[in-house]
């Protein structure tokens, strides 16, 4: 494990975009504060750039770095649930521009996953997470059922969990606004 983290830094700090095993499916990511690579992301996956995407935190602690205001609530939802949980914030800060939704908001997930945890904390930078499939269509099970062509226009495949099975499983999700208050978009 350590070498593949150490494979998918030196990309991502290149502003290139990986193809990786996440908390719930494989994902297409790359450094969520290089606007140029969350460019590539939209154009590998053909999805309009209206449709916003999730990135990804190794520690709760991050959260103030990127969102204008962390409600109190926010730590005790990620704390008290036991499945990975996406929480859209208002007022994003830090990021590249097109990860930020036309209303100023930012899906993120801190993750358990201990693979992304620690490519995010030797990073040192949140990353996009996306499922690694066209627009459209369904995310796919295994590594092998990822169509080609996004193998091809990615810049790095991370060779760690490739043949592990997973079932697909999204986050909940859900959004908060800058009074505390949450709503449930997705359980």
């Amino acid at each position: 494990m350590r070498d593949e983290v150490i494979n998918c830094v030196k990309v991502l700090l290149d502003g290139k975009v990986i193809l990786y095993p996440t908390d719930t499916i494989w994902g297409i990511g790359c450094d969520a504060t290089n606007n140029r690579a969350v460019q590539k992301i939209f154009k590998i996956k053909q999805r309009p750039e209206q449709k916003s995407l999730i990135i990804l935190l190794d520690k709760v602690e991050k959260l103030e770095k990127y969102v204008q205001k962390v409600p109190e609530i926010v730590y005790d939802l990620i704390k008290g649930v036991n499945r990975p949980l996406t929480i859209v914030y208002p007022n994003a800060k830090n990021l590249a521009k097109s990860v930020i939704a036309q209303d100023k908001s930012i899906a993120i997930r801190v993750v358990k996953d201990e693979f992304c945890q620690r490519v995010i904390s030797l990073l040192d930078k949140p990353i996009v997470s996306t499922s690694a499939n066209l627009s459209g269509e369904n995310p796919p099970l295994v590594f092998s059922k990822i169509s080609k062509e996004i193998i091809e226009q990615v810049d790095y495949s991370v060779k760690y969990n490739k043949f592990l099975i997973r079932e697909i499983k999204t986050s909940t999700m859900v959004k908060i606004d800058s009074k505390g208050e949450f709503i449930v978009l997705r359980s």
